[in-house]
């Protein structure tokens, strides 16, 4: 088992969950909006919903490199052009964050969130698509059975992105103040998700 590239994996998905994207700042909003119990609760919504991907990933992926070794190699391909292009999507983006929550986000509750979550979630086929690209080139071990590493994958992905959700959700008030006081900070987050779209899909292909 190779934990360096387990390191790599925790390392990479800390960094993406800590940059500005449609979840995390949904999150965000809404603890600004309506507390830390509203944004926790989202984030329980939205973690639950990964399994599905994962379970989905994992044995597709799995049986598709049983059948044929050599499509392994096509996938890992495929999954470093889309990092590339979500690199690219991420530079064209804006790097304003805005965080108008109160007038954005309506009033739910604890259960609605949470359900929402999972829905946002499950029925968001690009998640799939992003761990289809990220997976496979993260693979650690040669004993393990593929459709095992996947569920290893997506695991900690999913522990890695409730720690740094939940610590959003927390600390929402004094991210959001911080964000207002240092207009550049969306610049930064927006590098720095380029970067590791652009260092994942490296790795994956060499």
């Amino acid at each position: 088992m190779n934990y360096d590239i387990l390191i790599s994996f925790v390392l990479a998905t800390s960094a993406l969950a800590i940059s500005p994207g449609p979840d995390n700042i949904y999150v965000l909003l809404q603890s600004i909006a309506h507390g830390k119990a509203s944004g926790l609760a989202t984030v329980a919504g939205l973690i639950s919903g990964c399994l599905v991907h994962t379970t989905l990933v994992a044995f597709g992926v799995s049986a598709i490199i049983k059948n044929n070794e050599d499509l392994f190699l096509i996938i890992k391909i495929f999954g470093a052009c889309y990092l590339l292009y979500l690199a690219y999507k991420v530079y064209k983006s804006s790097s304003k964050l805005h965080l108008d929550g109160d007038n954005a986000v309506p009033k739910k509750s604890l259960t609605q969130l949470f359900k929402q979550g999972v829905v946002m979630n499950v029925l968001n086929p690009k998640v799939s698509l992003f761990f289809l690209a990220l997976f496979p080139g993260f693979l650690f071990s040669n004993t393990l059975s593929k459709v095992t590493q996947f569920y290893v994958l997506g695991l900690l992905f999913m522990l890695v992105s409730l720690i740094i959700f939940s610590a959003i959700a927390i600390l929402s008030g004094a991210i959001s103040n911080y964000i207002k006081q240092h207009a550049n900070i969306g610049v930064y987050l927006k590098w720095l998700q380029i970067v590791v779209f652009v260092l994942i899909a490296i790795l994956i292909v060499i």
